[in-house]
Formats: structure tokens, C-alpha cells, sequence
């Protein structure tokens, strides 16, 4: 065999030398982001887009500047949860995020259909087109952290943001169904596929709190979290309780006024273990 010129386009596939083709995209030069997170799930319904919510604005009053990238383009709902009304801008190569009341900066489709009850009809291939052009084509700003809301399941877009934008953990999203359980198994798979860490998980409605008594229930039966936790070495738990204030103040677009008590934790380990300011 002729030495090796390190040329892969020219390379048979059986070269000991030979790398795998890289699908990460570029940013455009009028973009900076320094830590991609992606908050996922195995099936839908379970709050994901919430906990995104809350995890961007819990780091964005923490001092960092963190921004979020709506993936679930046929079901988003970050803008409505942040009370934004507007369109996004642009020029004709690029577009320019929403900014949130308290600076974080919002990418989703809904930001640029002409009405926001207009439903996507589109195939797998042309939705996670439009979610690598959000990467690409947006000019974000000196981002510390940006939040990737994904849509739930292990397809075509899942596979995309993997694959397309650098990122550096994903933080799941459960409930404590016993079913769940099983479901969290495949976002986990994939993710360890995809050779991305597993921040952390969160468990929604995990609890009620009784405003009677102060009892706390299990309404949809015992946590899982920490025993999921446990199998898949999964280092940080969150649960989020059944609260009718938290849905009242997402409902009116108020996410960033709630309480970053519930992901505190959370938070902590991505400035311990996905630092971006200087020591």
C-alpha cells in the first residue's frame, strides 16, 4: 500500500488512517456560542420545554448570557412561555433572535410565521433543515450557554441537532410513570450513541404540595428519578412539582419570573462542570 497522504476524499475506506466524516455545522462569523445543551425526552407531554425555560432563565440571572434554540418546530411553544409577540428580524442573510425581557436571546419558528396558530406541515428532512439553519443563519450574540428545547423522541431532528451543533450534555426530562422509565432508557441510548454526556435529570410532576396541609403527594405514583438515575450513572436530579402558579405565570408568558429553586442544582454543575468565565 502507497504511503498515506492524509487526504481521506482520497482514501479507501479501509485505511487505518481514516477519520470519520464530521456533520457539525459552522456559525456564521457574527456568532459566538460557547456551551450547546440539549434538553430532551423519550415521548412528549412531560414539560420539556419548561424545563428549558427555566434552566436558561435560572443561568441568565446567574449573570451569563444564554439564549434558546426552539427545536420542536412543529409543537413550540418557547415564545408564548416568555410572552413574546414579535417577529424575529433579519437582513437577507441572516436572521436576528428575540430578546427577552431579561436578555436571553429566542429563536423559533413561531417568531417567523405570519401567524402563530399556523401549523408546520413539512417532512422530517425539511423540519431538520430549518432547525440547522436556526444554528447557522442566526446571529447570536456572544452566547454562554444556549438551551436547544428538542422535540421528543429519537428522529430525524433529534438525530440532526446531535450530529449538526457541538454539543456538550443534554439534560433529560421525565415523569414517574413507570413507563417513562423505560422511555428515558432510549433518550439515554442515544445520547451515549452520540458520545454526548448526560447533565442531569429532571422529573416533572413529580410531587403536590397540599396549600391545606402541607402534605406532599405522589400524584402519579412514586419518583423513578433516582432510581433511573442510579442504572444510568446519571450524576444530578431535579423534580419539579405539580404547581398551579408555575403553570398561571408560563401561561401569562412569565417563565423567567419563576423560581430557579427546583433546578438550582442543575445549574450548579454546569458552571462546576461546563465552565465558560475565566477561574
Amino acid at each position: 500500500m502507497s504511503e498515506c497522504s492524509h487526504d481521506c476524499s482520497n482514501c479507501s475506506e479501509n485505511c487505518a488512517e481514516r477519520k470519520p466524516e464530521s456533520f457539525l455545522k459552522d456559525l456564521n462569523p457574527y456568532s459566538r456560542v460557547k456551551k450547546v445543551i440539549a434538553v430532551v425526552s423519550g415521548k412528549g407531554g412531560v414539560g420539556k420545554s419548561l424545563v428549558t425555560s427555566l434552566l436558561a432563565s435560572e443561568m441568565q440571572r446567574r449573570g451569563y448570557r444564554c439564549a434558546v434554540l426552539d427545536a420542536d418546530i412543529t409543537g413550540p411553544s418557547i415564545p408564548r412561555s416568555f410572552g413574546i409577540r414579535e417577529h424575529a428580524t433579519g437582513t437577507e442573510e441572516y436572521l436576528i433572535p428575540v430578546t427577552t425581557e431579561s436578555g436571553l436571546q429566542i429563536m423559533s419558528i413561531n417568531l417567523i410565521l405570519e401567524n402563530e396558530t399556523e401549523p408546520v406541515v413539512w417532512r422530517g428532512p425539511v423540519i431538520a433543515g430549518a432547525v440547522t439553519q436556526f444554528w447557522t443563519d442566526v446571529i447570536w450574540t456572544d452566547v454562554d450557554y444556549m438551551f436547544v428545547d428538542m422535540p421528543p423522541g429519537t428522529g430525524d431532528v433529534p438525530l440532526t441537532v446531535f450530529q449538526s451543533l457541538p454539543i456538550d450534555g443534554v439534560v433529560i426530562v421525565t415523569t414517574p410513570q413507570d413507563l417513562v422509565s423505560m422511555i428515558v432508557s432510549k433518550a439515554v441510548n442515544m445520547a451515549e450513541m452520540m458520545n454526548v454526556p448526560v447533565l442531569g435529570i429532571v422529573e416533572n410532576m413529580s410531587y403536590y404540595v397540599c396549600p391545606d396541609c402541607g402534605k406532599k403527594h405522589e400524584i402519579f405514583g412514586r419518583s423513578q428519578a433516582e432510581s433511573v438515575a442510579e442504572a444510568f450513572e446519571i450524576p444530578h436530579v431535579a423534580k419539579l412539582p405539580i404547581d398551579p402558579a408555575i403553570t398561571a405565570m408560563v401561561d401569562a408568558g412569565e417563565v423567567e419570573r419563576v423560581s430557579g429553586e427546583y433546578v438550582k442544582g442543575l445549574a450548579d454543575s454546569f458552571e462546576a462542570e461546563l465552565p465558560v468565565k475565566e477561574a
